[in-house]
């Protein structure tokens, strides 16, 4: 994998994981790459892959096969991008290198998923159930496991994508047997011209699909309706997912709450789509463990449940999390993607007190003091510290900041690390 990519020319720009990966297949299949990152640590980290090193603002890209960029990169400003384009150049992501390869892969499907909130949970949860049902499977993509870095399945495996609005519109041809949206909500806002660019992003997903195959959206909110009303002509290959349904989620202890509903009930749309019989289905639903640093509990102290949510990076994604706890001192602030906590209110009454920190941490106080206690922590350490004082048995101190992770952590992985060190650390 992948033969369409020997003798030709790629830059790449940006190396963490997936940019890494993508480096090394290139050069695998007998591609000339050139790669670059401003981390002077991550261009020693591809040494050997056989990839020259430079910047593709620096040198002249016509003749390049592709630019392709990790999905951090801001294309819609980045002067790098203007400059492919000049050059004629297409400018893609690893998703995009994936399904230009797919045709040197064994037999194999590929399951889509998108959506601002619970897309990694959904992804896991399909992976879990192939697997149970012995099924070989991959999971890739935003879930932060770079597709092009691991092994090919054998025939009948699926890979089962999560992704970005970003990784979308890094991509052209990923034609998915299975295309799942769970909801559009503002967000990424500042790399869009507006909610509707955002929203028309993540209906990019089916444009590539062929109309024969398996959409299955849930159409709780405007946007999301919108594109499956799209998709009308597709008959009973459109599934649709309606707003306030009720399912028996008691034996399915990592899928508690009505968000969980929604995202357990795309899941079993998507197997049942891929033939996995329904005896797997239930199995894996039981015994899904969840996600790290999604409503995870990590420790009980002195009756006091301390619970991880580190990757609810928005309000719309915190408020499940609010509505899960009956007594509740709320760390939330970071890098603020909204001025607003709207989402949150309808939750209010169970905290008990909240804390804030980073950047959002002043503005959020304001905002909260009207309708709960606030405490200024500022730092992530001094939250829980003051959290754990002031919790009683019975109570849950949650970290579900609402917000990116970006102004005091590389990433929302990083902060739910720091608050597992922080609980550890208590007296």
């Amino acid at each position: 994998m992948a033969s369409a990519w020997r003798s030709k020319r790629f830059a790449v720009l940006g190396l963490a994981r997936s940019g890494a990966a993508v480096v090394r297949a290139l050069a695998a299949a007998g591609a000339e790459v050139v790669a670059w990152d401003a981390d002077p640590l991550r261009r020693d980290a591809i040494a050997d892959s056989g990839a020259g090193l430079a910047d593709p603002e620096a040198i002249d890209l016509t003749g390049f096969e592709a630019l392709v960029v990790s999905p951090g990169v801001p294309i819609n400003r980045h002067p790098v991008a203007a400059k492919a384009r000049a050059a004629g150049v297409p400018i893609i992501g690893d998703i995009e290198l994936f399904a230009q390869g797919r045709a040197d892969l064994p037999p194999h499907k590929v399951v889509g998923i998108t959506g601002t909130n619970g897309k990694s949970t959904t992804t896991a949860l399909v992976h879990h159930i192939l697997q149970t049902a012995g099924i070989p499977s991959l999971m890739g993509g935003n879930i932060g496991l770079p597709i092009l870095a691991q092994p090919p399945l054998p025939a009948g495996g699926v890979y089962v994508l999560e992704l970005s609005s970003y990784q979308i519109d890094l991509t052209q041809s990923l034609d998915c047997d299975v295309a799942v949206l769970l909801n559009i909500t503002p967000d990424h806002l500042d790399r869009y011209d507006g909610f509707a660019a955002y929203a028309a992003a993540k209906g990019r997903l089916f444009a590539m699909q062929d109309r024969t195959r398996a959409a299955i959206i849930s159409i709780g909110d405007d946007a999301s309706a919108a594109i499956a009303r799209s998709l009308s002509a597709r008959g009973e290959a459109l599934t649709k997912i309606a707003p306030g349904f009720c399912m028996n989620q008691s034996r399915w202890p990592a899928l508690q709450g009505p968000h969980n509903a929604q995202n357990a009930l795309a899941a079993i749309h998507v197997c049942e789509a891929l033939g996995v019989p329904n005896a797997a289905i239930d199995a894996g639903l039981a015994s899904f463990a969840g996600l790290d640093h999604r409503m995870q509990t990590v420790a009980v102290r002195g009756g006091v449940t301390f619970v991880n949510d580190s990757k609810a990076t928005n309000p719309e994604s915190a408020a499940p999390a609010l509505g899960s706890f009956a007594r509740i001192h709320w760390i939330v602030g970071g890098q603020a993607k909204s001025d607003s906590l709207a989402p949150c209110a309808p939750h209010f009454g169970n905290v008990v007190r909240a804390y804030t920190i980073g950047e959002a941490g002043e503005g959020f106080a304001d905002l909260l003091a009207a309708h709960m206690a606030v405490e200024v922590s500022g730092t992530l350490a001094a939250a829980v510290a003051q959290a754990a004082a002031n919790a009683r048995s019975g109570d849950t101190v949650l970290l579900s900041p609402a917000c990116a992770s970006f102004d005091q952590f590389a990433d929302f992985e990083a902060r739910g690390r720091a608050f597992l060190a922080a609980v550890g650390a208590l007296a």
